[in-house]
């Protein structure tokens, strides 16, 4: 995957954007681990902002803090659209915040299957005034942290993406 800004100016952007909309965010993690909120949180200023992150790295993590359904689960798998967009609704729910991201995915370098290789990560970014949902399956390549760092640009990139949709 070709970057084409930096996570800083990225962030930089979606900060400003946020600003500009009075809107706070949050994000809902689990291959990225919090990646996603240290780039946010990279940026001075960004508590006027982001209110929090959600780690949820485990399945009883999901269900415990995000109320994501334990069956949706065992139905889906972790990695899959349901559960995340089941972790962004949560998360926004949870915080009341009026923007959330979340990601679920296969980093590797095991627990990838033919169904699920390593790579596989789904996205979902959420507005909760607009009430929409952009969710999006990705197909990464390169090692652990190459995967990760492309999760956490593609998230930054959905969410400034989804805002630029939003009239208010």
């Amino acid at each position: 995957m070709k970057v084409s800004m930096s996570t800083d100016t990225l962030a930089q952007q979606l900060g400003e954007a946020l600003q500009a909309k009075g809107i706070m965010m949050t994000t809902a993690e689990s291959c990225t681990g919090g990646g996603i909120a240290a780039a946010i949180t990279d940026i001075a200023g960004s508590s006027a902002w982001f209110d929090r992150g959600f780690v949820t790295y485990s399945n009883a993590a999901k269900h415990e803090m995000l109320g994501v359904d334990m069956a949706l689960i065992e139905r889906h798998g972790a990695v899959s659209r349901e559960v995340a967009e089941a972790m962004v609704r949560g998360a926004c729910a949870a915080s009341g915040c009026g923007l959330g991201v979340a990601v679920t995915g296969v980093a590797g370098p095991g627990g990838g299957s033919p169904e699920k290789p390593v790579g596989t990560v789904w996205l979902a970014c959420y507005s909760v005034a607009q009430n929409k949902l952009d969710c999006r399956l990705l197909q990464l390549d390169g090692n652990r942290a190459a995967v990760r760092r492309q999760t956490v640009v593609n998230a930054l990139e959905a969410c400034l993406t989804l805002l630029e949709q939003n009239p208010t």
